[in-house]
């Protein structure tokens, strides 16, 4: 058997957290925020179905609730420093958007961050119980893009270095995707 280091079971979420971290956009009446997400993944193919764990404390999560929707942004390494940022400053102290930049989106109301890989917007699949016990909110996909550099013909081809999803995996570290292959 291979070695083998004991994990401790609060840090276990490392193991698994390593998909690419999420700008989550959202806007209403007027107010607008961003907030990255390390925790996202898809869940269902038709309709298509995205789930991400929005903490109840961040003015995302008020502008998610009361708007009914939200964008799930697919930021570059390029983008690691303002991934840094809006994920841990407060949306109610700045303007996020300010550094950001923010483009319309196709059909909900939260803006598209300008620069990313790929952009999905979504509608919240109301389940009162996971959002208020475990900060889980599924949304259905309504619209989705993706920057043909980086992403054509159904896979993910990124360009370069810079060019490359990115991963949180705590306290300010990241790591870029690395390279395809097949097996």
């Amino acid at each position: 058997m291979s070695e083998r280091i004991a994990v401790p079971l609060p840090k276990a979420y490392l193991l698994l957290n390593h998909g690419p971290t999420v700008l989550v956009s959202s806007a209403h009446a007027g107010r607008r925020n961003v907030m990255a997400a390390a925790w996202s993944m898809p869940l269902d193919f038709d309709p298509p179905k995205v789930v991400v764990v929005i903490d109840k404390a961040t003015l995302t999560r008020e502008l998610v609730e009361a708007s009914g929707e939200f964008v799930l942004n697919v930021p570059s390494r390029a983008l690691a420093a303002l991934t840094l940022a809006v994920g841990t400053q407060s949306g109610r102290e700045i303007d996020k958007f300010a550094s950001a930049g923010a483009v319309a989106s196709g059909i909900v109301a939260a803006p598209l961050v300008e620069g990313c890989l790929a952009w999905l917007e979504c509608r919240v699949i109301p389940e009162p119980h996971n959002q208020n016990t475990y900060d889980l909110f599924i949304g259905e996909v309504v619209a989705a893009w993706a920057d043909p550099a980086a992403f054509s013909n159904g896979r993910w081809h990124f360009p370069d270095e810079q060019r490359r999803s990115i991963h949180y995996q705590a306290g300010g570290s990241f790591f870029a995707t690395g390279d395809p292959f097949e097996a």
